[in-house]
């Protein structure tokens, strides 16, 4: 039997993107903000557009505002999620005393990449599933589920995040604020 190659580099890869994804989550679980903030790249995009409800016909061109353009939740760079880093370090975040429990899965995990795969691209494309759960204080619940697309970028030995686009499958943010990083 013959072996694809080019199959087997492209399994090869989707686990250690895999890997890479999970173990960030686990980052932001344990609250380890400064080590996170190290696998965003220097150009990191972040967006979470807003969520419309539309008729059928009007999904594709209707259905979420676009970044840079239009409101949305979060449009930012990395120097701004520094700052929010910074901010929850401080201990005097209204949101955040006492600290959330959170919880990250990430899901449905494939390359999306169109150029062909060498042994180490500079960059790829990853679309996933995420489900995050907070819970704070005694009655405080929050689920946060959606579609997220990112972009890698090979940095050393790793991965490095250079753009990231949520989109939430809620129209309305039922949670009480945006305090945690999905």
């Amino acid at each position: 039997m013959a072996i694809d190659e080019g199959a087997v580099q492209r399994l090869l890869l989707l686990a250690e993107v895999t890997d890479f994804l999970c173990r960030e989550a686990d980052l932001l679980d344990e609250r380890r903000y400064e080590e996170w903030l190290g696998l965003l790249a220097d150009d990191y995009q972040y967006s979470v557009p807003l969520r419309m409800n539309v008729r059928y016909g009007d999904v594709a061109e209707r259905e979420q505002t676009r970044a840079g353009t239009e409101i949305c939740w979060f449009d930012e760079g990395k120097a701004t999620t520094e700052l929010r880093v910074a901010q929850l370090a401080t201990g005097q975040h209204w949101a955040e005393e006492p600290v959330s429990r959170v919880t990250h899965l990430v899901t449905n995990v494939r390359l999306e990449s169109s150029a062909p795969l060498e042994s180490a691209p500079p960059e790829v494309e990853v679309s996933c599933r995420f489900v995050v759960y907070r819970n704070r204080v005694a009655d405080e619940s929050d689920f946060l589920v959606g579609r997220r697309r990112d972009r890698l970028r090979r940095a050393g030995d790793g991965w490095q995040v250079c753009r990231r686009q949520l989109l939430l499958d809620q129209s309305v943010l039922l949670a009480k604020n945006l305090s945690v990083f999905v």
